[in-house]
């Protein structure tokens, strides 16, 4: 059973029926749906969309080449690497339209959709071992239960599941928060590049912004405008309404980006970084994407790695499901957090660092120097960095330089000291 069907749960789902398991999909909205997202996808996303058999050549996908990057009048295009294990471009496709595509694989796989269904609780059994979940279903919340010997909690930020099952966010994880709107733009809809800007200032203090602002193209008329924050602990919250009025402000004029151009309003949400929940498997209950905190504490991109997460707990599940319950089968289980800790350990750990020391208190800026925008080089680097696309084994100097600053940092256990008692 899978709980909440956006990228990660999608992606679950479609995963496990495609190694034969029997998979419910539960989520508690009907699609389309929208959700607050910059829209945009890396390679490392378009690697899992490829994987899970979508046709990026189909139409409503934005192809984009790279980054911009914007800082103290400097902008610089970052072309995507040309690696063996990742495609060359990104993508872009509004929310909307991308989490019902993936529903619709799931479903296409074998999985079955349940729309309308809020999960109100964990249901466990004698030994605390979650066993299903309860739920209200359809406009008139009909309780119903459902049960498998393994659930999947995909049930994004909020991670109600996890948390009524006592496993608690670790407050010593930041959550970052953003905000976007559309705006109909013809000017810069087309726009091979995702445009990032480095040099924005909290509207109340002055003080640099601890995030960037975004501009991503969708194709289709319109472009996808916000930003992101995540302050250090010592700062206080953004106001990023303001903040993001004021910069627009500094936007070209020519590019029509105006309240009377709006296509949305102005919404915001969390982002749970840097593995702020753990252990990813507790008592039969998986956890992927943002019910783990699984968004990057480099850049803010989650839906590669929710959707990575997702096949790793696939796969975890099909091959623990083949042995008798018991000792087996647990064994099995508990490499997925084992899993999870060595694609993105070292790397998150390396980013929360980052976050503390730097981006939390002074945001992008001083990481792009004006040096560092002068040479290619650091910038190729440093982008592939921020978006853990790299060739193993090393594919070139970048990619080598890069795996032997991750290993220098520390592997921890893949378990944390706050696993609630069964």
């Amino acid at each position: 059973m899978v709980v909440g069907a956006g990228p990660a749960g999608s992606a679950a789902a479609l995963h496990l029926a495609r190694a034969g398991v029997e998979v419910v999909l539960l989520e508690k909205n009907g699609f389309p749906r929208d959700k607050v997202c910059g829209d945009g996808l890396t390679p490392r996303g378009v690697q899992q969309l490829v994987r899970m058999g979508i046709d990026v050549n189909a139409p409503g996908w934005m192809r984009n080449r790279g980054m911009r990057w914007v800082c103290a009048g400097r902008q610089v295009d970052i072309d995507w690497p040309r690696l063996g294990s990742h495609p060359d471009f990104g993508l872009t496709r509004s929310r909307r339209d991308f989490d019902d595509l993936l529903a619709a694989h799931a479903v296409a796989a074998g999985a079955r959709l349940r729309t309308g269904v809020r999960v109100t609780a964990p249901l466990t059994g004698r030994t605390g071992r979650i066993i299903g979940v309860t739920a209200l279903a359809g406009p008139e919340q009909r309780p119903v239960t459902y049960r498998a010997p393994l659930v999947v909690a995909a049930d994004g930020a909020s991670a109600r599941t996890a948390v009524m099952l006592g496993l608690e966010r670790d407050p010593k994880r930041r959550i970052a928060t953003a905000a976007r709107r559309y705006y109909q733009c013809e000017a810069r809809s087309q726009d091979p590049y995702l445009e990032l800007w480095a040099d924005l200032l909290c509207s109340k203090s002055g003080r640099d912004l601890p995030g960037y602002g975004w501009v991503f193209p969708l194709g289709d008329g319109r472009i996808n405008v916000g930003l992101g924050a995540m302050p250090h602990r010592s700062h206080g919250p953004v106001d990023l309404r303001a903040t993001m009025d004021q910069w627009l402000m500094r936007l070209p004029s020519d590019w029509g980006v105006s309240e009377e151009n709006a296509a949305s309003p102005l919404r915001s949400a969390a982002l749970p970084m840097g593995f702020n929940r753990h252990p990813q498997y507790h008592r039969g209950l998986l956890l992927v994407g943002d019910s783990a905190g699984m968004v990057s504490p480099w850049s803010g991109e989650g839906i590669a790695q929710a959707m990575e997460a997702a096949e790793a707990a696939a796969d975890t599940i099909a091959l623990a499901l083949a042995r008798p319950s018991g000792a087996g089968r647990e064994h099995a289980l508990r490499q997925y957090p084992a899993e999870i800790n060595r694609r993105w350990g070292r790397h998150y750990r390396l980013g929360n660092l980052a976050g503390d020391l730097v981006l939390g208190r002074y945001g992008y800026r001083p990481i792009l120097h004006p040096r560092v925008m002068a040479s290619p080089t650091l910038l190729r680097t440093l982008a592939r960095l921020l978006t853990c696309v790299a060739d193993e084994p090393s594919h070139d100097t970048i990619d080598a330089v890069l795996h032997t600053l991750l290993r220098a940092v520390p592997r921890t256990r893949p378990t944390g000291r706050r696993t609630p008692a069964s």
